[in-house]
């Protein structure tokens, strides 16, 4: 019977001890979840108010000096491309083959990184673009639009993979619009692009010495853009 009752006293006992652990070990699991909800909330609090990074702005740069640029929401194919062909580095090392004063300078040539001037102006990708008219997207100075073969043998005027071209006549180009798709604008760098319209060129329009080009992708948000640049892009997306 003392026996009986000794057995039953270690079992208590277990019992007891064991519930004491496990009580302890739920204990410490409910305070690190809390601990974790208040770090949480903390980390929410301190980056709620940061500005997602939704969109871009590119940074082309050349020796006369950096452009900006700003890609339109309203033409998503020729901007997921333009994205694509920056982040595979197409453009780096690629040049300005043609530059007209009073009216507009082109790139984005892949041929125009070899050391034959006389292909310059007809290679890209290997693929066009589907046209993205947009009767509020015009001709401005510092427009960015995408080159492309003429109606004779293009007559959905399609855009070049690669190629485009800045507007610099200070009028603009007015009668382009509605035949080549506008798909960005120039923020700041307009000095620059004056600069290299003026450069010397020959019969074809090519700068007698290359005007070579590195573009990159910077993330910012529409909020930021708005801030930095004066404009009124819409940021319901955020």
């Amino acid at each position: 019977m003392a026996l009986m009752k000794f057995k039953f006293s270690i079992a208590f006992l277990l019992f007891f001890v064991l519930g004491s652990i496990v009580n302890a070990q739920k204990t410490k699991k409910e305070k690190s979840k809390e601990k974790n909800k208040i770090e949480n909330k903390k980390d929410s609090n301190l980056t709620q108010n940061v500005p997602k990074k939704d969109d871009y702005i590119f940074i082309l740069s050349t020796k006369f000096g950096d452009i900006e640029l700003y890609l339109y929401d309203e033409t998503p194919l020729h901007k997921a491309n333009f994205i694509k062909l920056v982040n595979e580095k197409y453009y780096d090392g690629t040049t300005f083959h043609r530059i007209i004063p009073n009216f507009m300078i082109q790139g984005g040539d892949i041929n125009s990184k070899d050391n034959d001037p006389g292909n310059d102006g007809m290679g890209g990708p290997g693929y066009t673009i589907p046209a993205e008219f947009k009767d509020h997207l015009k001709h401005h100075k510092g427009a960015l639009a995408a080159a492309r073969m003429g109606d004779n043998v293009n007559p959905k005027k399609e855009s070049n993979g690669s190629q485009f071209y800045i507007v610099q006549n200070d009028n603009g180009a007015p009668f382009l619009d509605g035949n080549y798709t506008v798909f960005g604008k120039v923020l700041s760098g307009l000095d620059v692009v004056d600069k290299i319209a003026e450069q010397p060129r020959d019969r074809k329009d090519r700068p007698l010495e290359d005007i070579k080009m590195t573009i990159k992708a910077v993330p910012i948000s529409k909020k930021e853009i708005n801030e930095k640049y004066q404009l009124n892009l819409p940021i319901n997306s955020q």
